[in-house]
């Protein structure tokens, strides 16, 4: 009996033994925190990215101290840092997604393109480090963050963050950076914020007050204590007196300054056949009325290193006419200490307000692609509103595919075309990602404004003049631009990124066939059609005929399957109804792929 008792026992321990490890593994898997996990399903639906989150982030999001989540790091069951850094996420946030994360120490999604406001952080009163900088968020810096009491960094640079600077007051804040923003007034004088350096306050049309190094009207200078800062009235009077003294002796200098110039002797505007030119003979800014008061004498510049030119250099620089186009000349201008530059005036009416065109020429400053002309600085007048880019040598797409035709031109070999074609496609795609909520990111793509960069066998497109529609103050004026080509813009229809891809197609189809979008076509039935689209859909309907072929390449034996299938991709892209044309995205990856199979072969 007892032998028989002491087998059950031993039997009954074993199983224990066995079911132990099961039974804790079970009690484990229910130690992660649900409230945790249900705010980043929340960020999870709300957003897309190039990290897969929603194949990623499954299951519980921490197991202990580790986490099998993309961008999460935990520590004893709980979320402590979420990073997500240049994954191109696109979206806007939820607005309470963060508040159950109430032991997060890190959070960083610098370098994507979330727009809306910035995140709600209440309650998250571990958190140290905010990251938010590169990206679109817009609206005001909310209040709650000087109530964070661990914050020891925060970022917010490159962003369109507007309104006043909080009174960020925590001792433990040792990084702080909100330049490249909309923000404006003084920003707060208390002994945490001024220990930062100016370039912390950069490019802020409207900020003012020490540290930025632009003086803040004497009515809106703030005070810490009044008691130690009340300014009695003789103080007051002094100021305004030194104030309006200061302001007599500047206007009184560039009285003299402006009197200099237009006294000069304009040269003549033309040297030895040239064509340079010095920029007085161009009634260049310093030759505007001095009393317009939305004048200023400097330039406005995007890049964060120092400028090589100033006013003085551009005035003094001799320019070289490069185009006139529907939106204003373009000049070459070679400064006297050596840069070379590219100069647009824009005919833009002059109702449009300084801010209007600056917020918009910061916006496209602070773009950086390969495939984009660089917009170095802006100038903004009342009657006058200037760009000024990188200048890109060796002309255009238009002149290189249709400028001396005939015996003795070098063609541009099918190779090349499709070089051009995907740079100006990787272009385009980019300025989509930029702008998803900007009507016509481009809104005038054409061959003309595509630059080339030749530098031995290599042809590098480079797009410019984007960007311009939310300048122009009407429909009516909207019709100078490319996007005048579409079919919902004689329509009266909406314009969205669709009408870009319209456009897209068009010079897609003037790369393959040689011919000028716009230029008649006749037909066999002595028709004349003045639609390249219409006309090569036409004979694509009939036969895939390779009529349609520039004969400059027609020729070659390479490229034939390429240009077919590039054929099939503008005809989807000048489709006439937009929503059955491709996004740019997958116009690229088509254009890569086809490229790829060259390499393959």
């Amino acid at each position: 009996m007892n032998l028989a008792l002491n087998i059950i026992l031993e039997m009954v321990c074993v199983v224990s033994l066995i079911q132990l490890p099961s039974i804790t593994i079970f009690i484990q898997a229910e130690q992660y925190y649900p409230e945790e996990r249900g705010g980043l399903l929340q960020l999870r639906d709300s957003v897309t990215s190039n990290a897969n989150l929603h194949h990623n982030w499954t299951g519980p999001p921490c197991f202990n101290s580790k986490s099998q989540w993309f961008g999460i790091v935990c520590s004893n069951w709980h979320v402590v840092h979420l990073l997500l850094e240049g994954i191109e996420l696109t979206g806007s946030l939820p607005p309470t997604f963060l508040q159950n994360i109430t032991f997060l120490t890190k959070l960083s999604f610098k370098n994507n393109s979330i727009n809306g406001l910035l995140p709600n952080l209440t309650k998250l009163m571990h958190l140290e480090y905010v990251f938010l900088s590169l990206n679109r968020f817009s609206g005001s810096i909310p209040l709650d963050y000087i109530k964070l009491p661990e914050l020891k960094q925060l970022e917010l640079q490159e962003n369109y963050v507007d309104g006043q600077i909080p009174p960020f007051d925590q001792p433990s804040l040792t990084a702080f950076n909100v330049s490249y923003n909309h923000l404006g007034g003084p920003i707060p004088q208390n002994g945490v914020l001024q220990r930062f350096p100016t370039s912390s306050f950069d490019h802020n049309m409207d900020l003012c007050g020490s540290p930025s190094e632009t003086l803040c009207p004497a009515s809106v200078i703030p005070t810490l204590d009044k008691k130690k800062n009340s300014l009695k009235v003789w103080s007051i009077a002094l100021i305004v007196t030194a104030a309006v003294l200061v302001l007599l002796l500047v206007m009184l200098l560039f009285f003299c300054y402006y009197k200099r110039v237009l006294g000069k002797e304009k040269t003549t505007r033309k040297q030895a056949g040239d064509g340079s030119m010095e920029w007085g003979e161009k009634e260049m800014p310093h030759g505007e009325r001095t009393e317009d008061p939305d004048r200023t004498a400097e330039l406005q510049f995007f890049c964060k290193g120092v400028p090589s030119f100033d006013m003085d250099d551009l005035l003094r620089a001799a320019a070289e006419l490069l185009g006139q186009g529907k939106l204003g000349a373009t000049y070459k201008a070679t400064m006297e200490t050596g840069p070379v530059i590219a100069v647009k005036r824009l005919k833009i009416t002059n109702e449009l307000s300084k801010k209007e065109f600056v917020q918009q020429m910061q916006l496209l400053g602070k773009l950086r692609h390969e495939n984009l002309v660089e917009i170095l600085s802006s100038y903004y007048s009342r009657e006058e509103k200037l760009v000024i880019y990188e200048f890109v040598p060796n002309g255009n797409l238009f002149d290189l595919l249709h400028e001396n035709r005939g015996v003795g031109r070098i063609p541009l070999n099918w190779s090349t075309r499709l070089a051009i074609i995907k740079g100006t496609a990787k272009g385009l795609c980019f300025l989509h990602r930029s702008f998803p909520s900007h009507k016509v990111p481009h809104a005038n793509l054409k061959s003309s404004n595509i630059l080339i960069h030749h530098s031995s066998q290599s042809y590098h497109p480079k797009l410019t003049d984007f960007g311009i529609l939310p300048l122009l103050p009407s429909r009516k004026s909207s019709e100078r631009l490319a996007i005048s080509k579409s079919p919902e813009f004689s329509q009266g229809k909406k314009l969205t990124h669709k009408t870009d891809v319209y456009c897209f197609g068009l010079v897609l189809l003037e790369i393959i066939t040689g011919r000028v979008p716009g230029d008649s076509i006749s037909w066999e039935d002595e028709r004349k059609i003045d639609d390249l689209s219409e006309w090569v859909r036409t004979v694509v309907n009939t036969d895939w005929s390779t009529d349609i072929f520039d004969g400059e390449i027609v020729a070659a034996a390479e490229g034939h399957d390429d240009m077919l299938e590039l054929t099939e991709i503008a005809l989807e892209c000048t489709d006439m109804v937009p929503e059955k044309r491709p996004n740019m995205s997958e116009v690229l990856r088509r254009i890569e792929a086809i490229e790829q199979g060259n390499k393959e072969k």
